[in-house]
């Protein structure tokens, strides 16, 4: 057995390893394994996660679309987090999906699949923060609505604008945070991971045991819920829109590879923070949306928007569970108070993955005044691209005012063009590079072509799916923009390539100190 490293032999190995890819130290390498994980888990925050899609989970299918959908997305999920991990032990940059396109891709081709995948990481990575920040924001207003009497007891009922002005105080927020060092960011991290774990006990435990009418076993794992008023009535088709709430549940586990040039033994904590971060996000996903769906016993009166919590289904489920058994509603707005937290510490590593990923995209040349974007602070943090993704965040939430169905489009965004991106080295890696890869400590061995190409084609199949129709007739109230606005990112990013970016962009630019 080997004796294991020294702190100092760690950190140089790690220092080492970046200097082999290209690059030197220049971010502080202050987070462990454990640190790492935190990251990746509380921006899954499956708490957020579900609770901001359940509406739609519930209309599309209803219990066994979520309950059962669930465990097909998580075996899927696991193809594409075992290939990520495996990448990510063989490149432990910050850069992640975009270096290791450019990595496998091969020579040829290198700089587009490199310029390609970062802005669709970059631009999913913008839509999230958006999503789970402005669906914080949403739920904000249900609370407020619900501890001053509901909307059918005289409750205050935010307006678009409060909503946005509150949306903007978060982003705020979130910014000063992530302006702090990165010890602060570790700590922020960790309580993320802990208020999960402990939130989800707590809830799963509350909910059934405070309930006084409960769905039976078979209601919540065979139920189908065909009366969505929609105009869809094929259950096949129900279930597969039903998708987008467990694949949107499970997002943003990159985090850990973004961090990979601030944790020590890069190589082999990427990999255990991502996979580690899945799996028990899947479990504990699962685990609370069971308890959920434990009290959902009148679906058309959860949705409807003339309940109390104005359609929310989780807050009105909550909401009349505590009511019928203790006459007041207030246990409901504390338990609700337990999710906003889980989803204002999931902004917060959302933000910290984007800065991440922004300082080295940058430091390639890839985005407009790269050179000011990849600076860092004296506290050893990207803080221009911290302040701007918060700004282009809140630039997004601006199509709240226009159109609500525009906006709930971001939830699909964020989904499909992080999955692409994901997706798209794994590609790279199970076909052109399919006999040249290098492994890390961290490899799948001879299943690693297997499990990349069932995570290709998953991708590809939710890819699609996400981008097809969600009512019959489609109007414009409910026409899905998801294929309008990841063809643009597309449309965008293969237009500027082929009219300027060839020209100059070249993929990761090393930036060693020659000797």
């Amino acid at each position: 057995m080997a004796p294991r490293r020294s702190a100092a032999e760690t950190a140089d190995a790690d220092r080492a390893r970046l200097h082999q890819l290209g690059y030197k130290q220049e971010l502080k390498r202050g987070l462990s394994a454990v640190s790492n994980f935190a990251f990746s888990f509380s921006i899954i925050s499956v708490l957020m996660g579900v609770t901001a899609t359940y509406n739609t989970g519930l209309r599309y299918g209803g219990p066994a679309s979520m309950t059962l959908g669930w465990l097909v997305v998580t075996v899927f999920n696991g193809c594409v987090a075992l290939s990520m991990a495996e990448i990510c032990s063989a490149y432990p940059t910050s850069g992640g999906l975009y270096y290791w396109s450019a990595k496998l891709a091969g020579k040829e081709w290198a700089p587009l699949a490199s310029w390609v995948t970062g802005w669709f990481n970059i631009v999913g990575q913008w839509a999230g923060t958006t999503s789970v920040d402005f669906s914080l924001a949403q739920l904000i207003q249900v609370i407020v609505l619900l501890g001053t009497g509901g909307a059918n007891g005289g409750g205050y009922l935010a307006s678009k604008y409060v909503v946005l002005a509150i949306y903007g105080i978060i982003l705020v927020l979130h910014g000063l945070i992530n302006s702090l060092p990165i010890r602060w960011l570790s700590w922020f991290g960790k309580l993320g991971a802990f208020w999960n774990v402990a939130g989800i006990l707590v809830l799963v435990i509350l909910i059934p045991a405070v309930a006084k009418e409960r769905a039976s076993v078979e209601f919540i794992f065979t139920h189908f819920n065909t009366d969505n008023g929609m105009g869809i009535h094929n259950k096949a088709y129900i279930m597969a829109v039903g998708l987008l709430m467990s694949q949107y549940s499970v997002l943003g586990y990159d985090a850990s590879a973004h961090m990979t040039e601030e944790t020590k033994g890069a190589d082999k904590s990427g990999p255990i923070g991502i996979i580690s971060a899945v799996a028990l996000s899947s479990i504990f996903g699962w685990i609370y949306l069971v308890a959920l769906t434990s009290v959902v016993t009148d679906i058309p009166y959860l949705l409807s928007p003339d309940n109390d919590a104005g359609g929310n289904a989780i807050a009105q489920a909550l909401y009349t569970t505590f009511r019928v058994r203790y006459g007041s509603g207030i246990g409901a707005v504390a338990c609700l108070g337990v999710i906003a937290v889980a989803m204002f510490l999931c902004g917060i590593g959302s933000i910290t993955s984007n800065s991440r990923m922004g300082y080295a995209f940058s430091r390639d040349g890839a985005m407009p005044y790269s050179n000011v974007w990849h600076r860092v602070s004296r506290h050893e943090v990207p803080l221009n691209m911290v302040w701007l993704s918060v700004a282009v965040a809140f630039a997004m939430a601006l199509t709240s005012l226009g159109s609500q169905v525009a906006f709930q489009a971001m939830a699909s965004i964020a989904t499909i063009g992080l999955y692409i991106s994901y997706v798209l080295p794994i590609f790279f890696r199970v076909t052109t590079a399919r006999k040249s890869f290098i492994p890390g400590p961290f490899h799948l061995g001879q299943y690693g072509l297997a499990v990349g190409w069932a995570a290709v084609l998953w991708v590809a199949f939710v890819t699609v799916l996400f981008s097809l129709p969600v009512a019959y007739p489609v109007a414009k109230d409910d026409f899905n923009y998801t294929p309008v606005a990841v063809g643009g990112v597309l449309l965008l990013s293969i237009g500027a390539w082929v009219l300027h970016a060839r020209f100059w962009f070249q993929g990761p630019i090393i930036n060693v100190e020659t000797v």
